[in-house]
């Protein structure tokens, strides 16, 4: 009884809302009421992993197998609102759950055992210690748990890059050049990798990452991203 009472009067004082409409979430609701979930723009790229136009983004830039994203990147739309939560909100947990939640369609689809392990995206040391967390690891996290698949952070950034939101597609290349390599965990021979990170617009990260790991053993590279454009 005195547990009901202390929630009771934490939810008073810090109450639970959805992240997107600000409606109070229920008790088996985390970050997201169940409405707002059932109107994410979830996409249909799992269903063709390597012939989409996420793939037709990534052609010449580097030789990745499937590009796949859970939600489709519409300016204003509620995507870019759940982005903007986990970049400037300190939202790590709603980064795991949409992981989480991807992670069951891949599962229900066949993709269980397509990889060995999950690689995200890194951030620079700054910007990371600034922000607290990385996105895109947390991200891979609620994947790795869906899929039951270990999340290693297999790459490091190497050096501070200006920010890639004006830069056309050759300048996001030129940005991303000798930005990342190999951390710690140095056994890619062979490995089947999901790369992951949080949005794709030219594909220019994701591509320099997955190049760095190819080039040190990985058999093959796939995409996901919580978010990307057409």
């Amino acid at each position: 009884m005195r547990l009901f009472f202390v929630k009771d009067f934490l939810d008073l004082v810090f109450p639970r809302n959805c992240l997107l409409c600000g409606r109070s979430l229920y008790d088996h609701e985390n970050n997201l009421c169940t409405i707002c979930k059932g109107t994410l723009p979830v996409t249909s790229y799992h269903l063709r992993p390597v012939d989409n136009d996420l793939c037709d983004k990534v052609k010449g830039l580097s030789t990745v197998g499937m590009v796949m994203a859970y939600l489709k990147f519409t300016k204003g739309g509620n995507s870019q609102k759940l982005l903007h939560q986990l970049k400037y909100r300190n939202k790590p947990q709603l980064a795991k759950e949409l992981g989480s939640m991807y992670g069951k369609i891949l599962n229900e689809n066949g993709f269980a055992n397509y990889w060995d392990v999950i690689i995200p995206v890194p951030l620079h040391p700054l910007k990371q210690s600034r922000r607290g967390y990385n996105q895109s690891e947390q991200f891979g996290l609620g994947l790795s748990e869906a899929l039951s698949l270990k999340l290693e952070n297999g790459l490091q950034r190497g050096k501070f890059t200006e920010t890639q939101t004006q830069k056309s597609r050759l300048q996001r290349m030129d940005n991303m050049d000798d930005v990342f390599e190999i951390s710690n965990y140095n056994n890619l021979s062979g490995k089947s990798i999901l790369l992951v990170d949080d949005v794709m617009t030219t594909g220019a990260t994701l591509c320099a990452c997955a190049n760095v790991l190819l080039a040190n053993g990985a058999k093959n590279v796939d995409l996901v991203t919580i978010a990307a454009g057409g």
